[in-house]
Formats: C-alpha cells, sequence, structure tokens
C-alpha cells in the first residue's frame, strides 16, 4: 500500500470513529431526550459513515498502477467517489430541507410537538466541537496529499457540524423560549440545508468536469506554455490538450522544432521539456509530444 493510500486511509479512519460514537450517542440523545431535530441529525452522520465507506473501496482501487485495461491509471475512480460523495451530500441537504419544511407546516398546524431534554442539548454541542476538530484536521491532511475524497469528506463533517447548530439552536429555542421556540429547530435546518447543498454542489462541479474530460484552467495552459517555450530549441507550440486524470495531470501538446535537426537532437529537446514539465506538476503527470519541423534560416 503506497504512502498516499495509507495517508487517505488513516485520516478516512480517524473520522469513522468519530462518526460512529457520534451517530450512536445522537440516536441515544434524540430518543431519550424527544427531539426529532437530533435523531436528524444522527442520520447526517450515519451518512458520513456511509461516505466512509465508499473512500475505503474506492482510494484502494485508485491506487492500482497501470494496467492494460486503465491505461492512463485508475485515478479516476477517486474522482467517481469524490462525485458520490458530493451527490450525497446534495441528498443528505434536501432531505433536512424538506423535513424542516414539513415541521414548519405541521408547527403552524397547531402540532407543536415535544420540548426536548438537557441530554440533546449536550449531544448538539459535543456534535459541533468533534466535527469541526474532524473537518480541520481532515482539510489540512487532504492538502497535503492533494486529496480531492479527503477535501470532499472533510466539507461533509463540515456539513454535520452545521447540521449540529440548527439542532443547537432548535434544541435550546424549545427547552428556553416555551412553545413558540420550537419553531427554530425546523427554521434553522432549512437555513442550515442551503450550506449544505452548496457544499455539495462545490464538490460534484469539479468532479463531473474531470470525468467530462474538461481541460484544465486557463491559468494553468498558459503557464504550461510558458514553460515548453522556455525550453531551448522548442520554437513554437500549440494544439495544447490538457485533463485532469484524479490528482495527476494529462498534458498532449505538439512542438515545433528546427527542421534541420537530427531526430535525436529533436528527442532531447522534447525529453527536456517532458522532464520540465513533470519537475513542475509532478512526476507522474502524463506527457505526450508530438514533434513538428519548422523552417529557419540555419544551413543544414
Amino acid at each position: 500500500m503506497k504512502d498516499r493510500e495509507k495517508k487517505i486511509y488513516k485520516v478516512t479512519a480517524v473520522g469513522s470513529v468519530v462518526n460512529v460514537a457520534l451517530t450512536v450517542f445522537k440516536f441515544v440523545a434524540g430518543i431519550l431526550g424527544r427531539s426529532s431535530a437530533m435523531v436528524a441529525d444522527a442520520v447526517h452522520s450515519l451518512s458520513d459513515l456511509v461516505t466512509d465507506a465508499i473512500i475505503f473501496i474506492f482510494v484502494r482501487a485508485a491506487s492500482k498502477p497501470v494496467d492494460r485495461s486503465h491505461e492512463y491509471g485508475h485515478g479516476k475512480f477517486e474522482t467517481l467517489a469524490t462525485l458520490i460523495v458530493g451527490c450525497i451530500l446534495i441528498v443528505v441537504g434536501l432531505g433536512i430541507m424538506i423535513a424542516g419544511i414539513k415541521d414548519c407546516i405541521a408547527f403552524f398546524q397547531g402540532d407543536k410537538g415535544e420540548h426536548p431534554r438537557m441530554i440533546a442539548l449536550i449531544a448538539a454541542v459535543l456534535s459541533i466541537v468533534m466535527k469541526e476538530a474532524v473537518f480541520r484536521y481532515t482539510l489540512k491532511q487532504a492538502h497535503k496529499i492533494d486529496s480531492p475524497i479527503l477535501i470532499a469528506n472533510a466539507w461533509h463533517h463540515r456539513s454535520d457540524a452545521f447540521s449540529s447548530i440548527a439542532t443547537l439552536v432548535g434544541v435550546a429555542g424549545a427547552m428556553f423560549l416555551g412553545d413558540n421556540g420550537l419553531i427554530l429547530d425546523p427554521l434553522a435546518a432549512i437555513l442550515v440545508s442551503f450550506y449544505i447543498c452548496k457544499s455539495g454542489y462545490e464538490v460534484v462541479k469539479p468532479s463531473l468536469d474531470e470525468l467530462l474530460e474538461k481541460a484544465l484552467p486557463a491559468e494553468t495552459e498558459k503557464e504550461i506554455r510558458q514553460l515548453l517555450k522556455s525550453v531551448e530549441g522548442v520554437e513554437g507550440v500549440h494544439k495544447l490538450k490538457t485533463r485532469k486524470i484524479g490528482n495527476q495531470f494529462a498534458i498532449e501538446v505538439n512542438t515545433e522544432m528546427d527542421g534541420n535537426i537530427s531526430l535525436e537532437e529533436a528527442h532531447r529537446i522534447a525529453t527536456r521539456a517532458e522532464n520540465k514539465l513533470k519537475k513542475r506538476f509532478g512526476s507522474k503527470t502524463h506527457v505526450g509530444i508530438h514533434m513538428e519541423p519548422v523552417k529557419t534560416n540555419s544551413k543544414s
């Protein structure tokens, strides 16, 4: 198992332990504390466990070496997993939104529900603190190893923390503001659901772009052209094609070279250009350079 894969598993395992503990405690607190908001929050935490399982399955597949059927590697398995995590975020957000709307309707129809107990309030505070800590830890490690799937999972942890904030507001309001305070629970849940859906969209969009072979950002392509043109012997650059495969780049380009030089010299120039790109974007960057002869004033 490679170091990057081990790191992803380690970070995910830490989050999984926290998710298991919180899910169980939230369900217990929701039932004993007579808080439907806390039960819903427990379901949200349960969705975190599902995404952890997805990561364990797909990251192993993404780390497999190049083979005959996957000549560009298996990096997009991680992208697919990231997309699934993002979709789960959106589904969870929509679920919380729908539940909040139904609770608001029920409230105005006279069904105010029961007042929650202190254990529900304690569970909400504990969830906020623990999930925010896991979010910061996961995001920090994700940026260190450039893992989109860990970044997505980090934001899933953050969405759970915000869900618990909504629960905290609702539980506290119901406990201390009387019957009229019960409306704070569904209203806060609806507000947070928009944030959760937004986080899911921000995870889904780049993953979908990658799966649909979207080119790298214009700034990155501009840098690639500049790096190639800085190589001695490269007269011009055109037909640049780029894409992302997991956490790696794929670059294909046509380079113009003096038509009077030997094939051996042209190959040396292309190799220097390839090495320069790999030094900048990573040793596993896929680079395909097509060499085109151009007329120069030099004599053969």
